[in-house]
């Protein structure tokens, strides 16, 4: 949202949270609807360089529609990340953590992890919100999607 009005955004760009003495910076990476997975996972590691050696420019921290924030380093399990506008949403990403489960009747482990989705009911009802949380779920659980 921008002064009340939805800006609808022609590129699918998304900001990475990146921890720093000082607070908090988001790099974009932008167009990630057109790019391989490989090619976004070193784009981000190139952002966070840039951000953490103090190397940014203002186009490298704005123009995000959607951030995605791990706090996992930190053994965290789940919280609750606040949206920094004019985005729409942010995910949350907790930490992987090996803990019992059920499975055909038997106790088995498995990694599990919390994933939180904050999001502007102003832009997105909650219905499409979980349904993409649903998603991102179904892709992790399975991830040889991104080999293929």
């Amino acid at each position: 949202m921008v002064e009340d009005k939805t800006l609808l955004m022609d590129q699918v760009n998304i900001g990475l949270a990146v921890s720093l003495a000082e607070g908090l910076m988001t790099p974009v990476i932008r167009d990630c609807d057109t790019k391989g997975l490989s090619q976004i996972a070193q784009e981000a590691r190139e952002l966070a360089a840039k951000v953490r050696e103090n190397r940014a420019t203002p186009d490298d921290v704005t123009g995000g529609g959607f951030t995605i924030t791990n706090l996992g380093a930190y053994d965290i399990d789940g919280f609750t990340p606040i949206i920094n506008p004019p985005q729409v949403a942010i995910l949350g990403v907790g930490r992987a953590v090996d803990k019992p489960i059920i499975e055909n009747g038997e106790v088995a482990k498995a990694t599990m992890m919390f994933l939180s989705l904050t999001f502007d009911h102003r832009v997105v009802d909650g219905a499409p919100a979980g349904g993409f949380l649903q998603t991102v779920k179904r892709y992790l659980e399975d991830p040889w999607w991104m080999v293929s």
